[in-house]
């Protein structure tokens, strides 16, 4: 990653981010479902976590199963279907925390989140170190100022479910946060051809697949 100077302390919104109302998977996926289809404004989210199971990407499986030119594959096939989900939604800006060396995960999510920028739904990369005084960090998915999620998963980055916060005093700080994170950024794009493209093909331990038995719904559906 290029250097880009270390932004200064700040002040930790994260650590105001508590009550809500929890919801369970199908909860969650059907009230974050209702209040996306009713936004207007630009969503931000921020990813921290190194590692997640995508069960329902065919890439991702692809990629679990050691077949890493079949994953790019259909990493590209999903372009168009892309391209064509942003045309009738808001953008989402990602800010995307990254940790060296990169995961498996990463190395493939990093293919998928370029293909996305191009598709109109741009992500700025930055280095763990510079949340490294605001952690936890936790998975959030912001729709305002007064409205957010935070995306809960178990042990091995699989989702269980959400927290939704409706408290501007909580969720705005949060946005704002987020908001600086993407201004100081790198864009994945550059970081993707930089720093991802020439990896050799990432390796899967009997480890990694072992959880993903658990995680065999595959519905094939594309989210945000």
């Amino acid at each position: 990653m290029t250097e880009q100077g270390t932004p200064v302390r700040r002040t930790n919104p994260f650590a105001a981010i508590d009550g809500g109302l929890v919801l369970d998977v199908p909860e969650y996926q059907a009230g974050f479902d209702r209040d996306h289809e009713l936004c207007t404004e630009p969503m931000s989210k921020l990813e921290r976590a190194q590692e997640f199971y995508e069960p329902d990407v065919a890439s991702w499986r692809a990629m679990m199963d050691g077949d890493w030119e079949r994953s790019l594959a259909l990493t590209g096939r999903m372009a168009a279907p892309v391209a064509e989900y942003f045309r009738r939604r808001v953008p989402v800006r990602r800010v995307r925390v990254v940790e060296f060396p990169i995961t498996p995960y990463l190395q493939w999510e990093m293919h998928v989140l370029a293909l996305r920028a191009a598709a109109g739904s741009p992500c700025r990369v930055v280095p763990a170190e510079w949340v490294a005084d605001l952690e936890p960090v936790p998975e959030l998915v912001i729709f305002s100022s007064s409205l957010m999620y935070e995306v809960l998963y178990d042990r091995h980055g699989g989702g269980r479910g959400g927290r939704r916060i409706t408290g501007a005093s909580v969720v705005e700080p949060c946005l704002r946060l987020v908001e600086e994170l993407f201004a100081e950024g790198e864009d994945v794009q550059g970081f993707h051809e930089r720093e991802i493209a020439p990896l050799p093909p990432p390796v899967i331990t009997d480890e990694m697949r072992a959880a993903v038995p658990a995680y065999a719904h595959r519905t094939e559906e594309f989210r945000v």
